[in-house]
């Protein structure tokens, strides 16, 4: 008798979890591409906001939910919708409030999106320059659109432009993308490129980077008096556009003082020439120049001596 019931217990046990196994429904989901006249209208989809129109929602269970548009100084706009998979589009014209004359023939009935959308794509870069090692983010808006390809143009490996990534907005039409290129980038000017997924439109921006060189240091004098000048001059391989100069020495100069930043010409070189004032000491300096930011330096030493 009790071997019986073991074997009903384990029969039931083995019922439920078969059916348990069969039933689970297969959820899928679907896309939404919501606009409406005018523009700029609040979304919420379930009584939750997701952005305003036009605007673009991904991942969207498949079913019945209901759709609100809210504008102010309109009404309130709202419909039960049925998401299928694939992409669906709701487009509404909302009313104004009582008081204001809708133009006639207008109509609040859910109709099929204009075909004729534009896409709008914006991008910005956080880092510039930027500095070899280093990672970099973009980011931007899209509108009318299921994703943003990018695209970079630059020295090197992406003379040619190489496409980056391609990325998915959020609810909101904002996404970012982190660029990770390791230490192998040659410094110089890049140029990315963010596009719709149809290629319709697109946005770019420029920025430098920064790293990899060399920046050196010669004075046209390696023993000089108070009152005379020396000039100072190098070259700047790191792409840099700028370099600064520090100067150490004995007495007020013993934390160093910085003569400011010079640019870097077009042959990569650079030149500052300064007057020894009567007041410094004598005995041993050295002149730094770092490129700007620092990602590389030299240094030349000289003396000060009497007149």
């Amino acid at each position: 008798m009790k071997m019986d019931g073991i074997i009903l217990i384990f029969i039931v046990i083995f019922c439920v979890l078969i059916t348990g196994c069969t039933s689970t429904p297969i959820v899928g989901t679907g896309t939404l591409q919501l606009s409406s006249s005018p523009s700029g209208a609040q979304v919420y989809l379930d009584n939750q906001f997701r952005g305003y129109t036009p605007i673009t929602i991904t991942n969207v269970a498949l079913g019945n939910h209901i759709l609100e548009y809210r504008y102010s100084g309109y009404e309130s706009w709202s419909t039960t919708i049925t998401v299928s998979s694939g992409s669906s589009q709701v487009y509404a014209t909302l009313s104004p409030v009582a008081g204001t004359q809708q133009p006639q023939g207008v109509s609040t009935q859910v109709t099929t999106a204009p075909a004729t959308t534009q896409a709008q794509v914006t991008v910005q870069v956080n880092k510039d320059p930027m500095i070899i090692g280093q990672s970099n983010q973009f980011s931007g808006t899209c509108v009318g659109s299921n994703s943003v390809v990018l695209k970079l143009y630059g020295t090197g490996y992406y003379s040619k432009g190489v496409i980056l990534s391609q990325v998915t907005p959020d609810s909101r039409g904002s996404w970012t993308y982190t660029w990770n290129p390791g230490s192998s980038l040659l410094s110089g000017s890049y140029t990315l490129i963010a596009s719709d997924a149809e290629q319709t439109t697109s946005d770019s921006v420029t920025f430098n980077v920064i790293g990899g060189g060399v920046v050196s240091i010669a004075t046209s004098t390696y023993s000089a008096a108070t009152g005379q000048t020396i000039t100072f001059s190098g070259q700047c391989t790191s792409g840099a556009q700028n370099v600064d100069l520090v100067l150490f020495g004995p007495g007020q100069f013993s934390n160093g003082r910085d003569f400011g930043t010079f640019p870097v010409l077009a042959d990569k070189s650079w030149k500052f020439t300064v007057a020894l004032d009567s007041s410094m000491p004598t005995g041993q300096y050295t002149m730094y120049v770092y490129d700007v930011p620092k990602t590389s330096s030299g240094n030349v030493q000289f003396t000060i001596g009497f007149a």
